[in-house]
């Protein structure tokens, strides 16, 4: 399909040039301002086998297509008689965020680096209190108390974690976000709370506080501050913003200790005062309010949140829930907001083990089996992504089946009582610590049972995973007709040869889905594999040509000799800097070597500035190939084997 024919389709499909108030570009999509997104046929978009997929934000309606954009940009300015809009150096939004999305990714970049942690403590704890629950160990053996101080520690001490990762998000020095913590969490003090009273403040109200000691003569409200979450967020927010003030006045020569220095003399004492107590009581009425609404409508709840979790996920919204069930488990100590999505895993592979028995595609019977076990263990991204969302039915059974699920879990008072993994190993962590196995216990296993076997039968006899129209962007090269359909593919998977690609940089690997932008971490635009840099230095990971460098100089575009198509994002929502702290060493059209210097970057800067540096690097014709194997390294550097494309 060349570029004209795809532009002409893409026009049609937004309700044509007429509904087009203007259109731009960044580095992976047509950015489309339209009269009524209405008229646009997203859904034949979604499927069409030119584009990646659509995003609707902020007033944008953006067309993911991939390294090709500047090309079919062109081609919609030529076939639209659009004017040429200055190149918008946008990967993520240039636009305002707004608040909820703001919020959202603070959120998403403060828990992202802790949840592996979470996640094994919670299930060292969970397995303790099963064994209780069995009658294996007694609460008062040795082994139980350092079980659970295991377990328990890592959630005891969160805001310590939390101080980090939040400083650091909020672009201040993370180890003083730690000290901060450390101060709240202190044991000194929870003695002190036990101790006499000297004063009661706000007496008579639902904010009535009793005082044991003061600062300077000002009355100090002494909370519990252990697995607290709020408070440590709100503390470092307003410590980043003192250290920077301090940053810019204090001389050289004495900052690396005065800076510290002065920023915890000043929000330790007022985190203590003002920001903890108003942060614990705001977490209180959060915690309240959630209870509130699970009394009066438990059903209700259960089918909504249930239902509506894994589209929650596709969007990236759960975040804006994540920090309530932590929340709920430091305030009341059990959780049943979370606890109402624990069936949505189990309803998506019961979909996927439907369509792995019923489709006739051989590439997507292979890709099922994967998927499902990933499933088992509470990954369903590969399930969504790769299977489900694509054919579309699955995904809308397991959502039924997910409601059904979250409603019987409500309905039988199932909670969770310790932060833990996903899948079957979070079993244990709907034991009650004390009461052990519980009716809402046998109420979570019914769920999920019955969320599993539901969306089955569903896919089975309902789901449509054969249909001729049914758009699926899964290709395979066995079955000749889809790739003959699509003579763009095609062409690629004649072309493109395996190839062992390096890394470009030194540093940390992280999993893309654990990349904090949905679209390269949902495999939007293709495979690939995540990097925390340790330094500021990109060389090229193949030989080849330069296709793309923007002016930003945050996004490298590279087709390899063999074919693959590799795109360098250095850090999320950089573009944004407009170039600021990047140094590009090559211009679009270089041919380029193993090793060669691509583009050098400031990461210390950046990450003052705010924004995370990992990097993503992607095989954006990933369909090209039969599988991309990726290193099982932890670390890498430059040079080291990353990536292996295979026919």
């Amino acid at each position: 399909m060349s570029y004209n024919e795809l532009a002409k389709e893409i026009i049609e499909l937004v309700g044509g040039k007429e509904n087009v108030s203007s259109v731009s570009h960044c580095i992976t999509r047509l950015r489309f301002h339209l009269k009524d997104e209405g008229k646009a046929n997203t859904e034949a978009l979604n499927n069409h086998d030119g584009v990646v997929t659509v995003r609707q934000s902020a007033g944008q309606y953006q067309v993911v297509i991939g390294n090709h954009v500047p090309n079919v940009y062109q081609a919609v300015v030529e076939e639209g008689g659009f004017e040429a809009q200055k190149q918008q150096n946008t990967e993520e939004t240039e636009e305002k965020k707004g608040l909820f999305n703001k919020f959202v990714d603070i959120i998403s970049n403060i828990f992202i680096p802790i949840l592996p942690l979470l996640m094994a403590t919670g299930i060292i704890k969970g397995f303790n209190s099963l064994f209780v629950a069995l009658g294996w160990m007694e609460t008062t053996s040795g082994t139980y108390q350092l079980l659970n101080a295991i377990g328990d520690g890592f959630f005891t001490f969160l805001p310590i974690f939390l101080g980090y990762t939040a400083m650091k998000k909020f672009g201040g020095t993370p180890f003083l976000g730690m000290a901060i913590a450390a101060a709240l969490v202190h044991p000194s003090l929870a003695g002190i709370a036990e101790g006499e009273t000297i004063k009661t403040l706000f007496s008579g109200t639902i904010f009535e506080s009793p005082v044991q000691i003061t600062f300077l003569g000002i009355p100090v409200i002494l909370m519990s501050y252990t697995s607290s979450v709020v408070p440590i967020i709100f503390a470092t927010f307003f410590a980043s913003k003192v250290e920077r003030k301090f940053q810019a006045i204090i001389p050289t020569v004495v900052k690396s200790f005065i800076v510290p220095f002065l920023t915890l003399l000043i929000i330790v004492p007022i985190t203590f005062l003002v920001i903890g107590p108003i942060a614990t009581w705001i977490a209180q009425s959060i915690g309240a309010g959630v209870s509130a609404i699970y009394d009066f409508a438990p059903i209700v709840a259960g089918i909504v949140i249930g239902g509506f979790w894994q589209v929650f996920v596709i969007f990236g919204v759960h975040w804006g829930l994540i920090p309530i069930y932590y929340n709920n488990l430091a305030v009341q100590g059990s959780d049943m907001l979370i606890a109402m999505t624990f069936a949505a895993s189990f309803a998506q592979i019961g979909a996927v083990l439907g369509v792995w028995l019923t489709t006739k595609n051989k590439k997507l019977k292979r890709l099922s089996f994967p998927a499902f076990i990933s499933g088992l263990f509470g990954v369903s991204e590969p399930a969504i992504y790769g299977i489900t969302l694509p054919l579309k039915r699955p995904f809308i059974i397991s959502c039924i089946a997910s409601a059904v699920g979250g409603a019987i879990i409500a309905v039988t008072g199932a909670a969770l009582y310790s932060a833990g993994p996903l899948g079957i190993l979070k079993i244990p962590t709907f034991i009650h610590p004390e009461q052990g196995i519980t009716t809402g216990f046998w109420g979570m296993l019914i769920s999920i049972v019955v969320a599993f076997v539901l969306a089955f039968v569903l896919t089975l006899f309902f789901g449509g995973v054969n249909r001729k129209d049914k758009g699926v962007t899964v290709v395979d090269e066995e079955n000749k007709d889809q790739t003959d359909e699509n003579p763009v593919i095609a062409h690629a998977t004649e072309t493109a040869q395996a190839e062992n690609i390096v890394s470009p940089l030194n540093g940390e690997i992280i999993p893309l889905a654990e990349v904090p932008d949905q679209v390269f971490a949902s495999e939007a635009m293709g495979k690939g594999i995540g990097i925390n840099p340790a330094d500021g230095q990109v060389k090229s990971p193949v030989n080849g040509i330069i296709t793309t460098i923007f002016n930003t100089k945050h996004a490298i575009g590279i087709t390899s000799d063999q074919g693959a198509e590799i795109l360098i994002h250095i850090g999320i929502d950089t573009v944004q800097l407009d170039g600021k702290h990047f140094t590009a060493h090559i211009n679009q059209g270089d041919q380029i070597k193993v090793g060669d210097l691509l583009v050098e970057f400031d990461v210390d800067a950046i990450k003052k500035a705010g924004y995370p540096v990992i990097t993503p690097i992607i095989v954006t014709n990933s369909n090209a190939y039969g599988d991309i194997e990726l290193t099982a390294s932890k670390q890498v550097n430059q040079g080291d084997l990353l990536l292996i494309t295979k026919k």
